[in-house]
């Protein structure tokens, strides 16, 4: 990164903009992640517009008034399943024209879910000997789930639930230790068709109560412009220093990514207004685009949303979501400082200067006009603390939204000429954010129905075969080899080969295994699936070695967000990327160097028990009895520990570092993570020694003449 040179990686300030084709780029990373929908004009836009409205509809419904559970998450698919169909094309070369094959899809998708819904409790009564239709019908729903998870996510999580289902029918067959007695194709539907343990099990219990309802609520505040009301603060609030664009950067996010949760959505929003500021202030396209993307990173781990895979933990766990907001509080603002730090250091590192962000409202305008905005972001949070539940939780902020966002002309959900007859009021309904914010929170949700879906197809087999365990144990095995020949290392240098210190090797082996697992399945799937596949595999690992279970899914969690900028997935780089015209690649090593020191934290988590403070305990009934003092210390040396590594691997810390400097400050943020008092003393210690070789190579003042 670095200022303008003789190559041309740096943008003439005056002429930095972000081009129609850029964001057209850009959008093609968000439609990747969300899908590519079908834009349809006349009677059939309305019907199908129609379809999603009334999705929302019975959604917030079944917030307010109780639904069975097979009906509600039937019903869910149901609606996802017809509308996957009908909106996203089956080849792009089809986009925008409805074919009989997507009617014909859609038709079938109804006629599965009616028959579940039409036998009632005696659908569930005969799953261990279903029907010849009950088997055809299960049959055909797994397959309309693969083909709507392929057109709104793309092949490889297809791909992966069919090499689950094909080693649950070839258990027989398979080589020890995966071998195990094989499963028909009766059984199999009874298990993941007619149970709530299959595809209607948690991961679309928790997209048909709580993952649509947060989208839909993202929806209102999206249409009541409280995104360009958090970049405008943003930016008002940052503005007058050098690092002022990266800072509106790192603030932007966090108030975009919070109520929306989609990291390449957030970043392509921003990206679109603060890249042309970042490249005034000096960054260089790729370094640009880092920012951008680690910043949309966040959007994943900011309460009060955090991504989809959040609400899971909460069902994975029988906990409280508020407890999941709780437990992604500190590590959330570790994330971050260390953004923030980097921000500043670039700065510095590279003599930036103070860019206008030209004619904008000043904070306290902005605040007086639009800081209602700031009510609807809380309103989740508020009414959890008053026992509400989550469900009924965001049913009433989506309701606050909606009455705020008439404090404001411009903000209103339904302008007031409707209001006031001066429009035809169906007309002006029609037209109305309302109208749009129903059927977008529908719609975004699509892609994360079809993925839940698949996902319990493989959860439904994980658990009848009892892959999890076994998987836990071959891990185990691994860690438990490797352990004792680091054990025997350090006897090497005189360290006594304890008990004590055999576990502490297999724990830290097995948290690297877990963190690999997670980091190369997210590599293939989104967020959301690489979390469920994660949870039902790996966690079981850590937790048998003693990790408490909140801390072995948080650490799953912040490890399958990580493949949210790892290629070949990178999808939040490669938009910045399309926006800055800056490397994808090259973008994408930008971005792990903006986030990377965060995503050591996570170890804190597992390692030893005092590191769950960062986690608050995990649950406000545990942090009522909790030793903040523990807290605290756990939470300053993740600080200095970040630090630390945020100055080696930017190259600065008062001034540039040596290479020795950059290694030193490298290996203490690294030893002061490792959990225990000798690397807490030695990461401290060598954090120090990095400090004073810098004094020393001050540069003294003259003295006065």
């Amino acid at each position: 990164m670095g200022q303008k040179n003789g190559d041309g990686e740096g943008l003439d300030a005056a002429l930095a903009q972000v081009s129609d084709d850029a964001l057209a780029r850009a959008e093609e990373f968000v439609e990747e992640e969300e899908g590519a929908l079908n834009r349809f004009g006349g009677a059939l836009g309305i019907a199908v517009a129609l379809g999603a409205i009334a999705m929302s509809l019975f959604h917030l419904y079944a917030a307010y008034w109780i639904v069975p559970a097979m009906q509600l998450r039937g019903i869910h698919v149901g609606f996802a399943l017809v509308l996957t169909f009908l909106l996203y094309p089956v080849a792009k070369r089809y986009r925008d024209r409805l074919q009989w094959f997507d009617v014909v899809a859609a038709v079938l998708a109804v006629v599965v879910i009616g028959w579940m819904l039409h036998w009632g409790d005696d659908f569930g009564d005969r799953a261990t000997d279903p029907t010849t239709l009950d088997q055809v019908f299960g049959v055909m729903l797994i397959l309309l789930i693969l083909e709507a998870t392929r057109r709104s996510s793309g092949w490889v999580m297809p791909f992966v639930v069919v090499l689950f289902v094909v080693y649950a029918m070839a258990g027989p067959y398979l080589p020890p230790p995966w071998t195990h007695r094989g499963y028909d194709v009766s059984r199999l539907v009874g298990q993941l068709y007619m149970t709530l343990e299959g595809i209607f099990g948690v991961a679309i219990d928790v997209c048909a109560t709580l993952i649509i309802l947060f989208t839909i609520y993202g929806a209102f505040l999206q249409f009541s412009k409280a995104g360009k009301f958090f970049i405008d603060f943003s930016f008002a609030a940052m503005g007058g220093k050098p690092s002022s664009a990266g800072r509106a950067v790192v603030l932007g996010s966090f108030l975009l990514g919070g109520p929306s949760g989609s990291g390449v959505a957030t970043t392509v929003t921003l990206g679109s207004v603060a890249y042309p500021l970042l490249a005034k202030s000096g960054y260089e396209r790729n370094a640009a685009g880092g920012l951008l993307a680690a910043g949309g990173l966040g959007a994943i781990l900011s309460p009060p949303v955090l991504g989809a895979a959040a609400f899971l933990i909460a069902e994975f766990l029988k906990i409280s979501y508020l407890d999941v907001i709780l437990m992604a509080t500190i590590p959330t603002l570790l994330y971050y400082f260390g953004i923030f730090l980097m921000v500043e250091m670039d700065a510095r590192k590279y003599a930036m200067h103070d860019v206008p962000f030209g004619e904008r409202d000043s904070l306290l305008t902005l605040t007086r006009r639009y800081g209602f905005h700031f009510l609807s972001l809380a309103a989740i949070v508020v009414f959890m603390l008053m026992g509400y539940s989550p469900m009924m939780s965001v049913f009433w902020a989506v309701l606050v939204v909606f009455a705020l966002s008439f404090i404001q002309r411009d903000t209103a959900l339904v302008d007031y000429d409707v209001l006031t007859r001066r429009v035809p009021f169906v007309r002006g309904l029609w037209d109305s954010g309302l109208r749009k914010a129903l059927e977008t929170g529908s719609t975004g949700i699509l892609n994360v129905s079809a993925t839940c879906a698949s996902a319990g197809v493989i959860v439904g087999v994980v658990t009848l075969t009892g892959l999890g365990l076994k998987f836990s144990a071959i891990v185990l095995a691994y860690a438990d080899g490797g352990a004792k020949a680091l054990v025997q290392l350090w006897g090497l240098f005189g360290v006594a080969e304890t008990a004590a210190l055999l576990a502490q090797m297999k724990l830290l082996l097995t948290a690297l295994f877990t963190a690999l697992i997670v980091w190369i399945v997210g590599l293939a799937v989104p967020v959301t699936a690489s979390y469920i596949i994660c949870a039902v595999i790996a966690a079981p690992a850590l937790i048998k070695l003693g990790v408490p279970d909140f801390a072995a899914h948080m650490f799953i969690f912040y490890y399958a967000v990580l493949s949210e900028v790892s290629p070949p997935t990178a999808l939040s780089p490669f938009a910045a990327a399309a926006i800055t015209g800056g490397d994808p690649y090259k973008t994408t090593l930008q971005s792990w160097k903006y986030t990377m020191p965060a995503f050591l934290v996570p170890f804190m988590f597992v390692l030893d028990p005092a590191g769950t403070g960062l986690l608050l305990t995990g649950s406000f009934e545990t942090l009522e009895t909790a030793d903040w003092g523990s807290i605290l210390l756990v939470s300053a040396a993740a600080a200095i520990g970040i630090t630390a590594l945020a100055a080696g691997l930017q190259g600065w810390l008062f001034k540039r570092t040596t290479g020795l400097e950059k290694w030193i400050l490298i290996a203490a943020g690294v030893a002061i993570v490792y959990p225990s008092q000798a690397t807490d003393v030695i990461g401290v210690g060598g954090f120090l020694l990095a400090i004073f070789l810098q004094w020393l190579r001050r540069v003294p003042r003259p003295l006065p003449s």
